[in-house]
């Protein structure tokens, strides 16, 4: 990534930038921790950490960088790159820094902070061959999972004891970490897109949807299924036939060149046709990568178009409060004809117990 944020820095006009967050110290290194400070110039990649990480930097951080242990303070340290490298100007993440960060960090540099925009953030949006892989063994990990589980999802089950189960399953078969905090819900929680797992038993006659995914090499996945248990009603049924309607037609729009909210009308269309346009509140996707919610994304508000190498949700939903909710959700990644779905999964209603 290296020569494409030197490229990046020429076009902002800037000498270099200033990379404080665990998310883009990762993207620019390759390199995970909690703590550490890179400085991306003109001539070079430095990464400065600590005793902690020094040692695994060291052997993991390729040609290009510079890793150095940390002494007395990174201010001292990134001030004399600054002075051998001729930097003036760096570009600092302005979505990340806190006001009182942002301010003893400008005491203590000799070059002028400037905010970054979107220098980093639109080179993530791209992502190369080996994001991809790494984005589709994440997905295949979280697939193998459901498909255990969804032996276990029967009448007495607890949302908790089935949110432990995807756990479990994607840490053992190779996940990093897990995305976000599984989320599972059942029966009329399942019309909260959000709703947290709780020890409520799920029932026959529920759905129960469940939002999950893991890392690999800082890449996430991400899915949602939702599944009977026993029986459906008749509008149960319909509610679900009609958002994976919804979801096969926003990824027949997704494409180089149409617009977020090109690709989410396509979906949301379908559902307010049917009747459900109020029970539809979120967008149809995000970007995922190394954040589990990055740009860009498929929403009314988004009037860019979409580009070969973006990885999309596709996740449409009806909830209907007080009585149950579907949501469906792949992942996308656009090529440069379309769009080609990471997802294997089967998406046809499942019931379970």
């Amino acid at each position: 990534m290296l020569k494409q944020i030197q490229t990046a820095l020429r076009e902002a006009d800037v000498d270099g930038v200033l990379i404080t967050s665990p998310q883009n110290r990762r993207y620019a290194t390759g390199f995970p921790s909690s703590a550490g400070v890179c400085l991306i110039d003109r001539k070079g990649g430095y990464l400065f950490t600590d005793f902690r990480y020094i040692e695994a930097a060291k052997k993991r951080i390729g040609e290009g960088f510079a890793v150095e242990q940390v002494k007395g303070s990174y201010a001292r340290m990134i001030n004399a790159v600054c002075a051998q490298d001729d930097v003036h100007t760096l570009a600092f993440e302005e979505g990340f820094m806190t006001c009182a960060d942002h301010a003893q960090w400008e005491r203590a540099l000799t070059a002028k902070l400037r905010p970054m925009g979107t220098l980093l953030s639109k080179l993530r949006e791209i992502k190369c061959q080996r994001e991809i892989d790494c984005c589709i063994a994440a997905q295949r990990i979280a697939e193998r999972a459901l498909e255990e589980v969804l032996n276990d999802i029967r009448p007495g089950v607890t949302e908790k004891h089935i949110a432990s189960l995807l756990t479990y399953r994607m840490l053992d078969y190779g996940g990093e970490a897990m995305s976000f905090e599984p989320i599972v819900v059942s029966g009329a929680k399942s019309s909260m897109p959000h709703g947290v797992p709780s020890d409520k038993k799920i029932e026959a006659g529920d759905f129960v949807t469940m939002d999950f995914g893991c890392t690999v090499e800082g890449y996430c996945s991400d899915m949602t299924r939702t599944v009977a248990v026993g029986y459906v009603t008749d509008e149960m049924r319909k509610v679900y036939d009609i958002v994976l309607e919804a979801q096969r037609a926003g990824i027949a729009a997704a494409k180089p060149g149409v617009s977020g909210r090109d690709v989410d009308k396509a979906a949301r269309d379908v559902i307010a046709q049917a009747g459900y346009g109020p029970y539809f509140g979120h967008s149809f996707g995000h970007g995922i990568g190394i954040d589990i919610h990055e740009t860009p994304v498929a929403a009314p508000n988004n009037a860019n178009p979409l580009e070969a190498g973006n990885i999309i949700s596709a996740e449409p939903g009806i909830y209907l409060p007080g009585k149950f909710g579907v949501r469906i959700e792949d992942m996308l990644c656009i090529t440069p004809d379309g769009c080609r779905n990471l997802t294997n999964a089967p998406k046809e209603l499942v019931i379970c117990g």
